[in-house]
Protein backbone atom coordinates (compact mmCIF):
# COMPACT_ATOMS: atom_id res chain seq x y z
CA UNK A 1 0.00 0.00 0.00
CA UNK A 2 1.00 3.48 -0.94
CA UNK A 3 0.19 6.28 1.25
CA UNK A 4 2.57 9.22 0.86
CA UNK A 5 3.60 12.65 -0.70
CA UNK A 6 6.49 11.43 -2.49
CA UNK A 7 5.55 8.01 -3.93
CA UNK A 8 7.56 6.95 -7.33
CA UNK A 9 6.21 5.27 -10.13
CA UNK A 10 8.26 4.44 -12.81
CA UNK A 11 9.35 7.88 -14.06
CA UNK A 12 6.48 10.14 -12.46
CA UNK A 13 7.23 11.30 -8.64
CA UNK A 14 3.88 12.39 -7.03
CA UNK A 15 3.75 15.12 -5.05
CA UNK A 16 1.09 16.81 -5.91
CA UNK A 17 -0.80 14.09 -5.21
CA UNK A 18 -1.37 11.22 -2.97
CA UNK A 19 -2.26 7.54 -4.19
CA UNK A 20 -3.57 4.58 -1.41
CA UNK A 21 -4.38 1.38 -3.05
CA UNK A 22 -6.28 -0.86 -0.52
CA UNK A 23 -8.70 -3.51 -0.45
CA UNK A 24 -9.91 -3.12 -4.35
CA UNK A 25 -10.12 0.37 -4.43
CA UNK A 26 -7.63 3.48 -5.22
CA UNK A 27 -8.12 7.11 -3.57
CA UNK A 28 -6.20 10.04 -4.67
CA UNK A 29 -5.96 13.03 -3.09
CA UNK A 30 -4.81 16.22 -5.08
CA UNK A 31 -2.20 17.71 -2.73
CA UNK A 32 -1.72 21.25 -2.94
CA UNK A 33 -3.68 22.67 -0.07
CA UNK A 34 -2.07 25.74 -0.23
CA UNK A 35 -3.28 26.55 -3.60
CA UNK A 36 -6.76 25.02 -2.84
CA UNK A 37 -5.73 21.97 -5.06
CA UNK A 38 -5.43 24.28 -7.91
CA UNK A 39 -5.28 22.13 -11.14
CA UNK A 40 -1.40 22.91 -12.29
CA UNK A 41 0.01 21.08 -15.54
CA UNK A 42 1.84 19.32 -12.55
CA UNK A 43 -1.02 17.94 -10.75
CA UNK A 44 -2.62 16.95 -14.17
CA UNK A 45 0.37 14.93 -15.30
CA UNK A 46 0.84 13.16 -12.24
CA UNK A 47 -2.84 12.52 -11.73
CA UNK A 48 -3.00 11.21 -15.62
CA UNK A 49 -0.43 8.98 -14.78
CA UNK A 50 -2.06 7.34 -11.74
CA UNK A 51 -5.41 7.13 -13.75
CA UNK A 52 -3.38 5.04 -16.38
CA UNK A 53 -1.82 3.00 -13.58
CA UNK A 54 -5.46 2.37 -11.57
CA UNK A 55 -6.57 1.22 -15.01
CA UNK A 56 -4.52 -1.25 -15.62
CA UNK A 57 -4.54 -2.69 -12.10
CA UNK A 58 -7.13 -5.40 -12.40
CA UNK A 59 -7.35 -5.88 -8.75
CA UNK A 60 -9.20 -2.94 -8.36
CA UNK A 61 -13.12 -1.88 -8.38
CA UNK A 62 -13.09 1.46 -7.83
CA UNK A 63 -11.25 5.28 -7.69
CA UNK A 64 -11.58 7.35 -4.91
CA UNK A 65 -11.11 11.07 -5.91
CA UNK A 66 -10.27 13.74 -2.64
CA UNK A 67 -8.97 17.13 -1.79
CA UNK A 68 -6.28 17.62 0.53
CA UNK A 69 -6.94 19.95 3.31
CA UNK A 70 -9.98 22.65 2.86
CA UNK A 71 -11.39 21.91 -0.68
CA UNK A 72 -11.75 19.58 -3.10
CA UNK A 73 -10.79 21.63 -5.69
CA UNK A 74 -10.92 25.64 -6.78
CA UNK A 75 -10.07 24.96 -10.26
CA UNK A 76 -7.51 26.19 -12.62
CA UNK A 77 -4.06 27.09 -11.49
CA UNK A 78 -4.82 30.75 -12.56
CA UNK A 79 -0.76 31.60 -11.49
CA UNK A 80 0.14 29.59 -14.58
CA UNK A 81 -2.84 30.46 -16.29
CA UNK A 82 -1.72 34.01 -16.49
CA UNK A 83 1.46 32.80 -18.46
CA UNK A 84 -0.77 31.81 -20.96
CA UNK A 85 -1.63 35.73 -21.77
CA UNK A 86 2.15 36.04 -22.68
CA UNK A 87 2.39 32.95 -24.72
CA UNK A 88 -0.87 32.30 -26.02
CA UNK A 89 0.71 29.43 -27.50
CA UNK A 90 0.47 27.44 -23.81
CA UNK A 91 -3.13 27.42 -23.68
CA UNK A 92 -4.29 25.12 -26.50
CA UNK A 93 -2.03 22.30 -24.26
CA UNK A 94 -3.05 23.11 -21.27
CA UNK A 95 -6.77 22.47 -22.19
CA UNK A 96 -6.16 19.53 -23.90
CA UNK A 97 -4.33 18.29 -20.98
CA UNK A 98 -7.02 18.94 -18.61
CA UNK A 99 -9.77 17.26 -20.94
CA UNK A 100 -7.85 14.03 -21.88
CA UNK A 101 -7.29 13.36 -17.66
CA UNK A 102 -11.20 14.26 -17.59
CA UNK A 103 -11.89 11.81 -20.44
CA UNK A 104 -9.41 9.03 -18.49
CA UNK A 105 -11.58 9.30 -15.35
CA UNK A 106 -14.14 8.77 -17.61
CA UNK A 107 -12.65 5.84 -19.68
CA UNK A 108 -11.88 3.64 -16.42
CA UNK A 109 -13.44 0.12 -16.48
CA UNK A 110 -15.05 1.09 -13.16
CA UNK A 111 -16.98 3.77 -11.12
CA UNK A 112 -15.31 7.04 -10.08
CA UNK A 113 -16.58 8.96 -6.86
CA UNK A 114 -15.56 11.86 -6.21
CA UNK A 115 -15.56 13.43 -2.00
CA UNK A 116 -15.99 16.92 -2.28
CA UNK A 117 -15.38 19.22 0.56
CA UNK A 118 -15.00 22.47 0.95
CA UNK A 119 -14.84 23.83 -2.06
CA UNK A 120 -15.64 22.43 -5.93
CA UNK A 121 -15.60 25.51 -8.49
CA UNK A 122 -14.87 25.90 -11.73
CA UNK A 123 -12.05 23.39 -12.89
CA UNK A 124 -12.66 21.78 -9.61
CA UNK A 125 -16.42 21.37 -10.63
CA UNK A 126 -15.30 19.88 -13.83
CA UNK A 127 -13.37 17.51 -12.09
CA UNK A 128 -16.29 15.88 -10.30
CA UNK A 129 -18.55 16.09 -13.11
CA UNK A 130 -16.11 13.96 -14.98
CA UNK A 131 -16.55 11.24 -11.88
CA UNK A 132 -19.66 8.77 -12.04
CA UNK A 133 -20.80 9.58 -8.56
CA UNK A 134 -20.15 12.67 -6.45
CA UNK A 135 -20.69 12.81 -2.35
CA UNK A 136 -20.40 16.03 -0.85
CA UNK A 137 -20.73 17.71 2.00
CA UNK A 138 -23.74 19.28 3.64
CA UNK A 139 -21.62 23.10 3.43
CA UNK A 140 -19.67 22.51 0.66
CA UNK A 141 -19.25 25.15 -1.73
CA UNK A 142 -19.96 24.32 -5.82
CA UNK A 143 -19.99 26.68 -9.01
CA UNK A 144 -18.94 27.40 -11.98
CA UNK A 145 -17.79 30.73 -11.31
CA UNK A 146 -15.73 31.21 -14.89
CA UNK A 147 -18.15 33.64 -15.90
CA UNK A 148 -17.49 36.12 -12.46
CA UNK A 149 -13.82 36.85 -14.06
CA UNK A 150 -14.88 37.49 -17.70
CA UNK A 151 -13.70 33.80 -19.02
CA UNK A 152 -15.60 31.02 -19.99
CA UNK A 153 -15.19 26.95 -19.47
CA UNK A 154 -12.98 25.08 -20.91
CA UNK A 155 -12.44 21.84 -18.73
CA UNK A 156 -16.37 20.65 -20.01
CA UNK A 157 -18.99 22.47 -18.09
CA UNK A 158 -21.06 23.60 -20.65
CA UNK A 159 -21.36 20.27 -22.07
CA UNK A 160 -21.42 17.92 -18.32
CA UNK A 161 -23.68 20.49 -16.55
CA UNK A 162 -26.88 20.39 -18.07
CA UNK A 163 -26.68 16.51 -18.49
CA UNK A 164 -26.71 16.51 -14.73
CA UNK A 165 -29.02 19.29 -14.12
CA UNK A 166 -31.18 20.37 -17.24
CA UNK A 167 -30.58 23.27 -19.60
CA UNK A 168 -32.30 26.01 -17.11
CA UNK A 169 -30.36 25.76 -14.19
CA UNK A 170 -27.25 24.65 -16.09
CA UNK A 171 -27.35 28.57 -17.79
CA UNK A 172 -28.42 29.89 -14.31
CA UNK A 173 -24.83 28.38 -12.95
CA UNK A 174 -22.77 29.44 -16.08
CA UNK A 175 -23.80 33.04 -16.76
CA UNK A 176 -24.84 34.27 -13.04
CA UNK A 177 -21.74 32.33 -11.40
CA UNK A 178 -23.66 31.19 -8.15
CA UNK A 179 -22.51 28.88 -6.05
CA UNK A 180 -24.83 26.24 -4.46
CA UNK A 181 -24.25 24.05 -1.25
CA UNK A 182 -23.90 20.71 -1.12
CA UNK A 183 -27.38 19.89 -0.05
CA UNK A 184 -28.77 22.03 -3.26
CA UNK A 185 -26.71 20.25 -5.42
CA UNK A 186 -27.90 16.72 -4.23
CA UNK A 187 -31.51 18.55 -4.94
CA UNK A 188 -30.48 19.35 -8.53
CA UNK A 189 -28.83 16.13 -9.51
CA UNK A 190 -25.54 17.71 -9.20
CA UNK A 191 -24.52 15.08 -6.41
CA UNK A 192 -25.58 11.78 -5.17
CA UNK A 193 -25.75 11.96 -1.36
CA UNK A 194 -24.80 15.33 0.80
CA UNK A 195 -23.41 14.15 4.84
CA UNK A 196 -21.94 16.51 7.23
CA UNK A 197 -18.34 16.36 6.48
CA UNK A 198 -17.49 14.08 9.44
CA UNK A 199 -20.04 11.56 7.78
CA UNK A 200 -18.28 11.27 4.45
CA UNK A 201 -16.42 8.76 5.12
CA UNK A 202 -19.46 6.18 6.09
CA UNK A 203 -21.53 7.74 3.18
CA UNK A 204 -18.60 6.28 0.87
CA UNK A 205 -18.15 3.05 2.49
CA UNK A 206 -21.61 2.12 1.16
CA UNK A 207 -20.97 2.43 -1.89
CA UNK A 208 -17.31 1.45 -2.49
CA UNK A 209 -18.20 -1.85 -0.09
CA UNK A 210 -20.59 -3.57 -2.64
CA UNK A 211 -18.34 -2.54 -5.33
CA UNK A 212 -15.56 -4.51 -4.35
CA UNK A 213 -17.71 -7.65 -4.69
CA UNK A 214 -18.40 -7.05 -7.97
CA UNK A 215 -17.03 -8.23 -11.37
CA UNK A 216 -14.81 -6.09 -12.55
CA UNK A 217 -15.56 -7.14 -16.06
CA UNK A 218 -19.17 -6.18 -15.46
CA UNK A 219 -18.57 -2.90 -13.88
CA UNK A 220 -16.76 -2.26 -16.75
CA UNK A 221 -19.13 -2.83 -19.61
CA UNK A 222 -22.14 -1.71 -17.40
CA UNK A 223 -19.94 1.94 -17.45
CA UNK A 224 -18.62 2.15 -20.64
CA UNK A 225 -22.63 1.18 -22.30
CA UNK A 226 -24.30 4.10 -20.22
CA UNK A 227 -21.65 6.67 -20.56
CA UNK A 228 -21.97 5.99 -24.72
CA UNK A 229 -25.35 5.69 -24.42
CA UNK A 230 -26.17 8.78 -23.30
CA UNK A 231 -25.29 10.40 -26.48
CA UNK A 232 -27.18 8.49 -28.27
CA UNK A 233 -31.02 8.39 -29.34
CA UNK A 234 -32.89 5.64 -27.24
CA UNK A 235 -33.12 3.13 -29.59
CA UNK A 236 -29.91 3.14 -30.75
CA UNK A 237 -28.62 2.70 -27.03
CA UNK A 238 -30.82 0.05 -26.35
CA UNK A 239 -29.23 -1.56 -29.56
CA UNK A 240 -25.83 -0.79 -28.29
CA UNK A 241 -26.48 -2.75 -25.03
CA UNK A 242 -27.63 -5.80 -26.50
CA UNK A 243 -24.86 -6.14 -28.10
CA UNK A 244 -22.52 -5.34 -25.10
CA UNK A 245 -25.25 -8.30 -23.18
CA UNK A 246 -23.93 -10.27 -25.79
CA UNK A 247 -20.54 -10.21 -26.45
CA UNK A 248 -19.94 -10.10 -22.49
CA UNK A 249 -22.56 -12.95 -22.05
CA UNK A 250 -20.10 -15.20 -24.53
CA UNK A 251 -16.95 -14.39 -23.61
CA UNK A 252 -16.24 -13.39 -20.01
CA UNK A 253 -16.20 -16.16 -17.60
CA UNK A 254 -17.76 -13.60 -14.51
CA UNK A 255 -21.53 -14.53 -15.88
CA UNK A 256 -20.92 -18.33 -15.84
CA UNK A 257 -19.57 -17.67 -11.92
CA UNK A 258 -22.46 -15.77 -11.08
CA UNK A 259 -24.86 -17.91 -12.17
CA UNK A 260 -23.41 -20.71 -10.91
CA UNK A 261 -23.09 -19.17 -7.33
CA UNK A 262 -26.84 -18.33 -7.73
CA UNK A 263 -27.97 -22.22 -7.89
CA UNK A 264 -25.48 -23.44 -5.78
CA UNK A 265 -27.39 -20.46 -3.32
CA UNK A 266 -23.64 -18.73 -2.44
CA UNK A 267 -21.88 -15.19 -2.68
CA UNK A 268 -19.96 -15.36 -6.57
CA UNK A 269 -16.49 -15.06 -6.09
CA UNK A 270 -15.08 -12.65 -8.86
Amino acid sequence: MCYETSCRRRSVEYTNIKLRKENRVVTIWLNRPDALNALSPALLTELSFALAEAGEDESLKALVIRGEGRAFCAGADLTYFQTTFAEPALLPGYIAQVNNTFHQIEGLPFPAIAVVHGFALAGGLELMMACDMALVADDARLGDQHVNFGLMPGGGSTQRLPRRVGLQRAMELLTTGKWISGAEAVDWGLALRAAPSGSLDDELESIIGPLRTKSRGGLAMIKAVTLRGMGLPIDDGVALESLAFTQYMTTSPDPVEGIRAFIEKRQPEF
